[in-house]
């Protein structure tokens, strides 16, 4: 078996759990804004709404097609025309109240901590490549208490360039002194995570909770964190 030496980890969905996370600040928001009130949508309704909705600016958003400012700015107020109301009826503060209560949140996946000190343990120097906004990444980091076992923290933000560009994974070969061949990409999404990791050269762990089906040649596969223990 191929022998690695750095590791980096995709944060959200990957090991801090975006999903379960989200859907308690939005509960909280809910019910804050007694947006029952409208009597058109259930709790569940509005978290499906906006979570479609979210992805889709996400995956705009990795593709430079909008700014940062852009996807905070018009996820809410497109959730509610889709649940039949207006842009007018998106509560006042509602984006900054989501943004600062869900990294506050310290859901992770199983096995989260159990695997990263196994990790730790046998020297491997482990590292993240994260997608997510600078200043929202470090207080889930802290609030879940996953700061301190990793070594460099690469946000597209300080580079410039967001995965699946080659360029952040250049860089962040460059800032942890790592080379591609004795280097490792875990994480969830196949095109930012895996895809952008093989065009760097770099081997891939697809995250694949949910077991989706898919038709990618991926290095290792895994479903739940600990199999990381048969691999490394």
């Amino acid at each position: 078996m191929k022998s690695y030496r750095h590791l980096f980890f995709d944060l959200d969905h990957t090991l801090w759990d975006f999903e379960t996370n989200a859907d308690e600040t939005l509960r909280h928001l809910f019910d804050h804004h007694d947006l029952a009130r409208y009597g058109t949508f259930t709790v569940d309704e509005f978290i499906q709404v906006y979570s479609d909705i979210n992805h889709g600016l996400w995956r705009l958003y990795q593709n430079n097609k909008i700014t940062q400012q852009q996807l905070r700015a018009t996820r809410f107020p497109r959730t509610f025309v889709k649940l039949g109301l207006t842009e007018a009826d998106s509560p006042a503060g509602i984006s900054e109240q989501f943004t600062d209560i869900l990294p506050k949140k310290s859901a992770v996946f199983p096995y989260t901590y159990e695997v990263l000190d196994y990790l730790r343990d046998k020297g491997y120097e482990l590292h993240l490549i994260t997608n997510g906004f600078k200043d929202i990444q470090y207080i889930k980091l802290s609030a879940s208490s996953l700061t301190d076992y990793f070594q460099e923290i690469v946000t597209s933000e300080c580079c410039g360039h967001l995965k699946p560009d080659t360029r952040i994974f250049q860089h962040a070969l460059e800032r942890t002194g790592a080379t591609a061949s004795e280097s490792l990409m875990i994480g969830d999404n196949l095109e930012c995570d895996v895809l952008g990791a093989y065009n760097a050269g770099i081997d891939q762990v697809y995250f694949n909770p949910e077991k989706r089906r898919h038709f990618n040649e991926v290095t290792y596969e895994i479903s739940c964190l600990s199999e990381l223990r048969e691999i490394l």
